[in-house]
């Protein structure tokens, strides 16, 4: 190893760390700290949770859950997505410090300090790890961006905005519709 360099943070490390009330991620090794989000991102995020609880009521098909929830996929990476569905196929890897797989679906409401991270590095994460669907939200621009897993990789699916009245929608809930509009309070 180099001098000056340290070595990789680990779970474990992680799990040391005193709640301080900020989420903290490992991506690769490496530590990131996010503060809390602010109202307009906590109102979308209530809306869509709120959304497909009741589609989940209705279709018992898997769980919902959301930030803070660590999602551990390896010793080196560690996330807390604004929103996971767990379905019930991967629920064996729920425990009761969070879940030690990948989510069938993430979720990221984007801000300015996580925007790169989550197009980028939580992008390349999600799809080596195995997740499903990734929903990028942005609320600057009442955009909902997906990728959907095609065989081996996630891939872009489309591009939703609240401003053409578009409806979000996915296989992993079929027949869950929500305008984007009413998404962004629009």
């Amino acid at each position: 190893m180099l001098q000056g360099m340290s070595a990789p943070m680990t779970y474990e490390d992680l799990s040391l760390l005193p709640d301080d009330g900020l989420r903290h991620e490992l991506i690769d090794g490496v530590h990131y700290v996010t503060a809390s989000p602010v109202t307009r991102h906590q109102r979308i995020l209530r809306r869509l949770a709120v959304e497909i609880e009741l589609w989940l009521r209705d279709h018992p098909t898997g769980e919902m859950f959301f930030a803070p929830l660590d999602v551990v996929l390896s010793r080196y990476d560690v996330v807390v997505p604004d929103l996971i569905y767990v379905s019930a196929a991967r629920s064996e890897g729920l425990e009761a410090k969070g879940l030690f797989a990948a989510p069938d679906l993430a979720v990221e409401i984007l801000s300015p300090s996580t925007r790169h991270r989550d197009e980028t590095l939580k992008r390349h994460l999600y799809d080596r790890v195995g997740v499903n669907e990734y929903w990028l939200i942005d609320p600057d621009g009442d955009v909902v961006v997906i990728s959907r897993r095609d065989r081996e990789q996630l891939r872009p699916a489309s591009v939703l905005t609240a401003l053409n009245d578009d409806e979000l929608t996915s296989p992993l809930f079929p027949g869950f519709t929500m305008r984007l509009r009413a998404l962004f309070g629009r």
